[in-house]
């Protein structure tokens, strides 16, 4: 009977035992997670622009005299340097009036020449009353008028030289070249169908427009700042290409345009981009990112805690229990590899990193800190 009971009780024991050890095990965590904590920093707003580069300025080849042309430097469009030779004007017609110029001009100082004799010999008569005061100042005139008539003469060679020096047409500027439309031996200049020969774009560095809407403006830029006052608004401004590559040049503020879109109700700051090495090109699209206004205290969590599913942003947080608890929240930009909290999160706070698909709300969970 004893042998009986004591069996009895033994069964009993490792009856408890076992379901003590059942119960232990369900409650020890059996998940490991790497987490990170919510941090809060001084960090400005990102903001993303798409839109295209446009030239810095234009230099329209005009020719200032009409001629015949005799040679072109663009037959298809090129880089060139002011300074440059592009085109050549027939000359022939305007050599011959700097010819003629010239010969006026020889005839004019020989006429002065001979003016300023008379009037030479005509003053020492004078003071001895061989001629008359009249006739001195009769010579004198003569000579005053023949020195104009050089000086006339002088200018008339000077404009013909310039109308020669037009035939040959420079670059003005630095830039791009377009293709000309006129052919050799087309007659052009003013008043004909080849008035401009060719558009010269200044390529050393683009511009962009960023249209930022009124309401974001005003977050950013703060009360008591004058409209046009904008160049500490935009920082670290950044360049990517169509491919996705960051441009290795900065962009940097240049001004504000002067109306506000009354359609789009945003305002235009332009900002420009050096292009040493003509890597850019007008009229290219481009995705431009800055920082926006100074730096504020915000909310960061790292990107790799955040799921999105059908645009709706969430987290798990792991509470001082070390409990999972599924979080949505509301995220702004980017700042580096984290999300800036907008609505959501705390500093302080822990967040798990990677397995969130493995997580139950409510789960015991072994944390694991981010290394």
């Amino acid at each position: 009977m004893q042998q009986k009971l004591l069996l009895i009780s033994l069964l009993v024991t490792i009856a408890t035992l076992g379901c003590q050890h059942k119960k232990t095990s369900e409650q020890m965590p059996s998940f490991r997670i790497e987490v990170a904590r919510v941090e809060a920093d001084s960090v400005s707003l990102n903001y993303e622009f798409v839109t295209h580069l446009e030239g810095g300025y234009k230099a329209l080849l005009q020719p200032r005299v009409n001629g015949y042309l005799l040679w072109s430097a663009l037959q298809t469009s090129k880089v060139v340097k002011a300074g440059e030779l592009l085109f050549v004007i027939d000359a022939s017609e305007l050599n011959t009036s700097l010819r003629s110029a010239q010969a006026q001009l020889l005839s004019a100082e020989a006429k002065q020449a001979e003016a300023k004799s008379n009037y030479e010999r005509a003053a020492p008569l004078a003071d001895i009353d061989a001629i008359s005061k009249t006739q001195l100042d009769q010579y004198k005139t003569a000579y005053l008028a023949a020195e104009q008539a050089v000086r006339a003469a002088r200018e008339d060679v000077k404009n013909a030289q310039l109308q020669v020096g037009y035939t040959r047409i420079i670059s003005p500027i630095n830039g791009v070249a377009a293709a000309t439309a006129a052919h050799v031996g087309d007659y052009v200049g003013a008043g004909t169908q080849f008035s401009t020969l060719s558009t010269i774009s200044n390529m050393d560095s683009l511009k962009a427009e960023l249209s930022l809407p009124t309401t974001k403006y005003l977050q950013v830029a703060g009360d008591g700042r004058a409209l046009y006052d904008n160049r500490d608004l935009l920082s670290d401004v950044t360049l990517y290409l169509v491919n996705g590559e960051e441009y290795k040049y900065k962009g940097t503020y240049d001004y504000t345009r002067q109306s506000i879109s009354p359609t789009a109700g945003t305002i235009t700051l332009v900002v420009q981009f050096p292009n040493p090495e003509y890597r850019l090109k007008e009229g290219e699209y481009a995705r431009i990112v800055c920082r926006l206004g100074r730096p504020v205290w915000r909310v960061l969590v790292p990107q790799r805690a955040v799921q999105s599913v059908q645009g709706v942003m969430s987290v798990w947080v792991i509470d001082k229990d070390d409990v999972a608890h599924y979080r949505q929240i509301k995220v702004g930009t980017t700042h580096g590899d984290d999300y800036v909290v907008e609505q959501g999160l705390q500093p302080g706070e822990t967040v798990a990193l990677i397995g969130g698909q493995k997580l139950r709300d409510g789960m015991k969970v072994i944390p694991i800190n981010e290394k």
